[in-house]
């Protein structure tokens, strides 16, 4: 092949893309329909209770276009990251959609369903021979992190679906993928360069994202060659750009020029970006270096906690102006009440929306709104002992005699009654580690099936 054809219809699968765009898509012929389906980027919450980002109304509604699209033109379909983290949970959720949908339209497809779940028993062997590295700022991964853990995922590469396409698979369901991957299996499989081919799918991962205007809700499109990509929106409300395109490129990097992937290095330094045509821009010069030993990312979450909120704005200027210091006194008091509870079995959280609630201390702006929205969150061991603290805080704060105050009546206006929210189980990353390998695929395991 001298030219390889991926369509992307959106940056994660029931998103939503228009049906214009598709159809704009079909119609340049491509040789590949691949999607991502996950992210990490919801947190820890999607690994660790076994559910979506998304709902498996909106799964099925962008999925049904993409297999008929698949059967008709017999072409490849490929999805990462199933069911949003990629778990078995994830990717039976997904795959039960697809039979509704093959058999609703009487298709037919050979069927690789790719699990990325990663059992105990491995971790444990690999931190007994100091084979497990934490990636970025995350601990040293402990026997006790790892008991604690219930779902662990290894974010594959490329390899373990070249493989099933090797087999003959069309329809390709994937667990937890590294997301260029997705697009890059199959022009690899067909001998494109893979330095080329992970670029595109880097840019290609998040729909029509590097475009302008950029959205994951829509489709591109990009072509692959033999020295070269090129990238296409398929809406004509979008262009893409040498600027833009370049600045996805920077996207999810802690450096300009090199993307770390499962066993790789990404090399751009020698990129270069060129407007091919209008909203079409060329990409080239992008490098694969494999890397000296092969890592997999995992990924495990447990729950530690659950929680209670409670959202209420403020708009008494003289609280404002002191809500640091009511804030504390609050805590205080209600600790006090509560001496009988240890400080450990819950924690009190004030988020402050107005003030500093997206960056906390970071935040740089003085100048405070003349409203605060402001979320009580209450953290415990148990939910019913996170109401109870998160009640107290919300009765203690609505009362409280702050200096200055001019009125009796309460300081809170609630956005919701009941005021307090249960929220349920809390979760967080335990694992967010680097396994090396000595088999890109010894982590995953694949089953064929004809739907």
């Amino acid at each position: 092949m001298k030219e390889l054809k991926i369509l992307s219809p959106c940056g994660i699968l029931g998103y939503g893309y228009p049906r214009n765009s598709f159809e704009n898509g079909l119609k340049r012929k491509p040789d590949l329909i691949a999607v991502d389906a996950g992210s990490t980027d919801a947190g820890p919450h999607k690994l660790g209770a076994g559910v979506g980002i998304v709902s498996r109304q909106a799964t099925k509604k962008d999925l049904e276009p993409m297999l008929i699209a698949g059967y008709e033109m017999q072409i490849p379909v490929i999805i990462g990251s199933a069911g949003g983290a990629g778990a078995k949970p994830h990717v039976e959720w997904t795959m039960d959609i697809i039979k509704e949908i093959v058999s609703d339209k009487g298709l037919n497809f050979k069927t690789a369903v790719i699990y990325a779940d990663v059992d105990k028993s491995h971790v444990r062997e690999k931190i007994a021979k100091n084979e497990i590295k934490p990636l970025g700022p995350a601990p040293e991964l402990t026997k006790e992190a790892l008991d604690q853990t219930n779902n662990i995922v290894g974010q594959m590469g490329h390899e373990p679906i070249v493989m099933a396409l090797e087999n003959g698979a069309q329809l390709i369901v994937a667990g937890r993928a590294y997301d260029p991957s997705v697009f890059a299996a199959y022009p690899i499989y067909k001998g494109f360069d893979s330095g080329l081919a992970y670029h595109l799918g880097k840019i290609l991962e998040c729909g029509a994202l590097c475009a302008e205007p950029g959205t994951t809700k829509d489709c591109i499109m990009g072509y692959l060659r033999d020295d070269h990509f090129l990238v296409e929106p398929l809406n004509e409300k979008r262009k893409c750009y040498t600027t833009s395109v370049a600045a996805h490129t920077l996207y999810e990097k802690d450096h300009p020029y090199h993307l770390l992937g499962p066993g790789f290095e990404l090399d751009l330094s020698g990129c270069t970006f060129e407007q091919f045509k209008e909203g079409i821009v060329k990409v080239s010069g992008s490098k694969y270096l494999k890397s000296e030993r092969y890592t997999i990312k995992l990924e495990g979450a447990a729950q530690i906690a659950y929680r209670t909120l409670v959202i209420a704005g403020i708009r008494d200027p003289i609280m404002i102006s002191n809500i640091e210091e009511i804030k504390g006194e609050v805590i205080e008091q209600v600790s006090d009440y509560f001496y009988e509870i240890p400080n450990d079995q819950y924690k009190i959280l004030f988020h402050l929306y107005g003030k500093n609630g997206v960056m906390g201390p970071l935040e740089p702006e003085t100048e405070v709104s003349h409203e605060l929205g402001i979320v009580i969150e209450v953290v415990a061991v148990t939910q019913e002992l996170a109401n109870t603290i998160c009640a107290a805080v919300r009765s203690t704060l609505m009362h409280f005699p702050y200096k200055g105050r001019k009125a009796t009546a309460g300081n809170l206006a609630f956005l919701y009654s009941p005021s307090d929210i249960p929220f349920g189980p809390v979760y967080k990353f335990t694992i967010y580690h680097l396994d090396f390998v000595a088999d890109p695929c010894e982590l995953f395991s694949t089953k064929f099936v004809d739907l």
